[in-house]
This record gives C-alpha cells, structure tokens and sequence, in this order.
C-alpha cells in the first residue's frame, strides 16, 4: 500500500518569494546602472534620467506583480 508523503509542519518560507526579491533587487541595480552606462556612451542626460524612470516604473509594476 503506498504511503501518502505527510503536510510539512512548520510553514517554510516560499522558494519563489525569495527568487522574486533578487528579481527586484537586480532590476533595481539596472536602474541605476543603464543610465550611467546610457550617459557614458553618449546619450542626453535628459534621455538617459528617462530611461530610468520608465525602468523604475516596470520594476515597480513587476514586483507588485510578483507579490
């Protein structure tokens, strides 16, 4: 007769919820790497402040997302 596994007792944390902060914390490191990176190869501050607003806007829409 095959034994059925038994319910974990204690409430581990989640795998996936500590994947999803190093997800958020590297799109975090991107925002503030890409504009640096942007300004250094030649493109507007302006353009580049841009750029990490709108990166900001898609990592903080993913880590709602993800929670």
């Amino acid at each position: 007769m095959p034994t059925r596994p038994s319910a974990p007792s204690a409430r581990a944390p989640h795998p996936s919820s500590e994947s999803a902060s190093d997800v958020v914390r590297w799109a975090a490191f991107s925002c503030l790497i890409v504009p640096v990176v942007l300004v250094v190869y030649g493109t507007s501050v302006g353009g580049a402040a841009a750029a990490a607003l709108g990166l900001a806007a898609v990592t903080a829409a993913c880590r709602i997302l993800l929670r």
